[in-house]
C-alpha cells in the first residue's frame, strides 16, 4: 500500500519506494514551500496529472549529470559558437515554467498543471527555484527551470520555440553551477536527450548519500541572475 501523506511533512523511507511504477513512495499532502524542500532534500519529488491527488517520487536508479561530464555534441557546439542570442537566468521565471507546461507535440496535456505552476513559483519568489533563459532578437525561446539547495540542482523541465534553444541554456547552467562549486544536477527520470548531454543513472543509495552532503553546503543564493556575457 502507498501511504497518504498527512499535515506532517515526512516522508516514508525511500526504499519503500514501489518498483512498479518505478519509485513511487506516497500520495497526498500538499505543495507547500516546507513540504517541497524538505522532499528535494530527500531525493524526492512530486509528478501527477491534473485529475490525480499529488504523487510523489524517488526512482532507482537515478538520472544525475555531473558538471565535468557535460557532452557537447558538434552540432550542439555549432550553435553556441553562433553567439546570435543571450542567455540569462531569474529574468522570466514566470515565463519559462508557462512555457515548460505548455503541451508538446502529439501531447494533449502536462503534468505541470495550475498548482504546480502557483508552488514553483512562490519557490522561486523565496529564492529556491530558478529558471534559465535563452532569448533571440529579443525573445524567449527556450529555457528550463529547476530547484537549487546547497551545491545540488534539481531540474525539472526544459523547453524549446527554437531548435537547441532548451540545450543552450542547459550548457549555459552547467558551465555555471560548476563555477559555483555545485557538485550533481538532478536529472531524474532516463531520457535519450539527457544521456546525449553527459547524463547517466546511478543507484538511488549513492544519489541520496551524494546531495544529503551537498545540501549542507553554501550555493548560489543571492546570486543567481546572471547572463552569457559572464559565462565565456
Amino acid at each position: 500500500m502507498i501511504p497518504w501523506l498527512t499535515s506532517d511533512i515526512s516522508f516514508p523511507p525511500s526504499e519503500r519506494a514501489l518498483t512498479e511504477p518505478n519509485g513511487l513512495l506516497a500520495v497526498g499532502g500538499d505543495l507547500s514551500c516546507k513540504r517541497l524542500i524538505y522532499a528535494y532534500s530527500k531525493g524526492i519529488f512530486p509528478w501527477f496529472n491534473e485529475d490525480e491527488p499529488i504523487l510523489w517520487w524517488t526512482p532507482d536508479p537515478r538520472m544525475v549529470l555531473f558538471p565535468a561530464e557535460l557532452k557537447i555534441s558538434r552540432s550542439l557546439r555549432k550553435a553556441l559558437q553562433k553567439h546570435d542570442y543571450r542567455v540569462s537566468a531569474d529574468r522570466a521565471f514566470d515565463q519559462v515554467i508557462t512555457g515548460c507546461a505548455a503541451p508538446r507535440r502529439n501531447q494533449s496535456g502536462t503534468w505541470i498543471n495550475a498548482r504546480m505552476i502557483e508552488a514553483y513559483i512562490e519557490l522561486h519568489r523565496l529564492g529556491h527555484a530558478h529558471s534559465v533563459e535563452t532569448w533571440i532578437d529579443g525573445e524567449l525561446t527556450g529555457g528550463l527551470y529547476g530547484v537549487a539547495l546547497g551545491r545540488t540542482f534539481f531540474g525539472e523541465s526544459m523547453f524549446s520555440r527554437v531548435s537547441d534553444a532548451s540545450k543552450i541554456a542547459f550548457v549555459h547552467l552547467v558551465r555555471q553551477l560548476a563555477r559555483w562549486n555545485f557538485g550533481i544536477i538532478d536529472c531524474q527520470m532516463k531520457t535519450a536527450h539527457l544521456a546525449s548531454l553527459g547524463a547517466r543513472e546511478i543507484p538511488r543509495t549513492q544519489f541520496t548519500r551524494i546531495i544529503e552532503e551537498l545540501i549542507h553546503y553554501g550555493g548560489a543564493e543571492g546570486i543567481w541572475r546572471f547572463d552569457n556575457d559572464l559565462l565565456e
